[in-house]
């Protein structure tokens, strides 16, 4: 009786293991869901569309994209933290991760990407631009911060809300440039934008998407692109590092990278980052993303987890020297 209580308990436990390496060895089985934390038709939400057609063909399933907006980011980066660590929920992230992470240092909900996501791969940038109204008498941005000291009062910019890519990168470039600036917060980088286009504010910092037809169009004034290199788009921009500047040591541009609930089996996420490696070289997604002026990069979990650690540090670094807080 006691041998077969033993086989018994042996058969469980093998059954215990063959189990999950079964389940790795069929990866994927079933659609691979992919959180965005911002509503469609957003930078994160174009961007990624891009690539669902390939990364579905690479991984042999459907790619399924869920929006979750609210909180400030907040909402998705839990769900997808709290998700089970299966392969099979993803989040699609970028700058707002490490910023948020060194603006709320500790953020009532517990949020910590260091401790609750795993890095899968750093997957595009796109450079940021700094697009001025038409009705501000500068031609270029060296007149623009000589105009700026020349008022009595400081020159309002908009922003998408305090701690946001665009709020923080214009503090940057004030902080490195003397602008004399004030920003003014906006739901939303749609009505930001828009009210530089009417005039009613002077300055925004914007992704390319759209500020590149804008600046074509002729409804704002392009000062300067965040890349390290001029645009490709928007030849005629120069560069901040062309303009003398000397930023903040955090990277200006938009980024965006991959990320899973912490625990994932790491068979599977090697064969998520060597997808997303084959897709981000793939001459119809680069064609794609370069018409959007987005640039098409690939690297490793490694690499991207040692991005977030950096970012999170130097962003921590401006917030803290500069005194910004959150109302």
């Amino acid at each position: 009786m006691l041998r077969v209580v033993r086989w018994c308990l042996i058969a469980c436990a093998l059954l215990g293991i063959s189990v999950p390496a079964q389940g790795q060895a069929n990866y994927p089985d079933r659609p691979i869901r992919f959180v965005i934390a911002f509503p469609p038709g957003g930078a994160t939400d174009t961007f990624f569309r891009q690539l669902t057609d390939v990364l579905g063909s690479e991984l042999g399933q459907s790619i399924v994209i869920e929006n979750r907006g609210g909180g400030g980011g907040y909402i998705a980066w839990q769900q997808v933290a709290n998700s089970p660590p299966d392969g099979y929920t993803f989040l699609v992230a970028e700058n707002a991760v490490p910023i948020s992470k060194a603006l709320y240092k500790n953020h009532p909900s517990g949020f910590d990407p260091l401790r609750h996501l795993d890095a899968i791969a750093a997957i595009g940038t796109n450079a940021l631009v700094l697009c001025v109204a038409n009705n501000i008498p500068a031609k270029d941005f060296a007149e623009l911060v000589a105009y700026s000291k020349t008022l009595p009062q400081k020159m309002n910019y908009a922003h998408a809300g305090i701690g946001t890519v665009s709020h923080l990168v214009f503090e940057v470039i004030r902080d490195a440039s003397g602008l004399n600036t004030v920003g003014v917060p906006y739901k939303g980088g749609g009505p930001a934008v828009a009210d530089v286009v009417a005039g009613h504010v002077a300055a925004v910092v914007s992704a390319m998407s759209v500020g590149k037809p804008l600046i074509e169009g002729g409804k704002v004034k392009g000062m300067a692109v965040t890349g390290e290199s001029r645009t490709p788009g928007l030849p005629n921009v120069p560069t901040l590092k062309e303009l003398g500047l000397k930023t903040a040591d955090v990277d200006l541009s938009f980024w965006w990278g991959i990320f899973a609930p912490n625990g994932v089996p790491a068979p599977i996420k090697t064969k998520v980052e060597k997808a997303f490696q084959t897709v981000m070289t793939n001459p119809k997604v680069r064609e794609r993303l370069a018409k959007a002026d987005t640039e098409a990069t690939f690297a490793p979990a490694t690499a991207l987890r040692a991005k977030l650690e950096n970012e999170i540090k130097n962003w921590s670094a401006f917030i803290d020297a500069k005194g910004i807080k959150v109302n």
